[in-house]
């Protein structure tokens, strides 16, 4: 006999749409993913577009629905706002807001906020993964990656985020890709793996001789000009050297660690894991929709106890 289901769970960025029926078993009864992500859903209205994928999978009228993202932005469906840090875990579920006037119970999780004012620092949807990521660490002092347009790294200690930084990783190789001389160096490029040499060589560079970052990144064009280095040459060079600066910073903020979880998938996730594997540190690697999943699912739990 099927399981009956639990809860609906939504991972709900600003250009992407994720929901799954999570039966009382834990499985995954239906899925439903679409680019209707917060941009789509100003305009058409988040209820309406939850409501469609719910009815497209025959979920029951009464289920009630987690959600994570940028639902809970300001600009989103309905403020979560931000719990501070240092912060537990545990707590999120606890400040999730409901969504109000409606027949289902909806909950949206809140993100984390670091209110230094030398480190200001915020993020949202994140906090769902390393929620879900985290029950694998145990205790300890960890270092968690979750890359991505805004890469974040965690510092987790016993359960609870003791601090946290936002790197633009992703959003600096596409600018300088696409808007800066180095779009001819690399407009050719194909696709690469973590073990090209020009890669590898640029992370280990990067993570080395942080304060040369601007003139390691014109390698990219110099490389060409000089000793004939392709376009995917250029392009591994690029991303690696973004790569490896972004590893020196998160270990610069990190005091001694036990271990480094990464937390992602595809092609980005391999990339960053190519890089990390050259450290002399533990490493976990955690899917990042299973994260997402397992995050949501431990929230459910704590607000719906069966």
């Amino acid at each position: 006999m099927m399981t009956a289901a639990y809860y609906a769970a939504v991972d709900w960025g600003t250009t992407s749409f994720r929901l799954w029926i999570i039966g009382e078993d834990g499985s995954v009864l239906a899925e439903r993913r679409s680019g209707e992500g917060m941009t789509t859903a100003n305009k058409a209205g988040f209820h309406a577009i939850l409501e469609k994928h719910l009815a497209a999978v025959d979920a029951p009228g009464h289920l009630p629905a987690i959600i994570c993202g940028m639902a809970g932005a300001k600009q989103g469906w309905v403020e979560a706002g931000y719990l501070d840090t240092p912060a537990a875990l545990a707590d999120i579920a606890f400040h999730a807001v409901a969504v109000p006037d409606l027949d289902r119970d909806i909950r949206i999780l809140p993100g984390l906020a670091q209110r230094d004012r030398r480190h200001p620092d915020v993020m949202r949807g994140e906090e769902t993964q390393l929620l879900g990521a985290a029950s694998d660490l145990g205790r300890g002092r960890h270092l968690v990656c979750m890359p991505g347009t805004h890469s974040k790294w965690v510092r987790l200690e016993d359960g609870a985020v003791s601090g946290f930084s936002t790197f633009m990783t992703g959003e600096l190789f596409d600018v300088i890709s696409k808007h800066s001389i180095l779009s001819h160096s690399i407009a050719d490029a194909h696709a690469f793996t973590g073990d090209h040499p020009a890669f590898a060589a640029a992370v280990a560079e990067a993570r080395t001789n942080p304060a040369l970052a601007t003139s390691l990144i014109f390698g990219a064009r110099s490389g060409q000009l000089l000793h004939g280095a392709s376009a995917t040459d250029a392009k591994a060079l690029l991303s690696g050297t973004l790569i490896g600066l972004e590893i020196a910073g998160a270990l610069a903020s990190a005091q001694t660690i036990d271990s480094i979880c990464l937390v992602a998938s595809g092609s980005l996730g391999t990339l960053y894991q190519a890089a990390l594997e050259s450290l002399d540190c533990p490493l976990q690697v955690v899917d990042a929709d299973t994260a997402v999943r397992s995050g949501l699912s431990t929230a459910a739990q704590a607000i719906w106890p069966l």
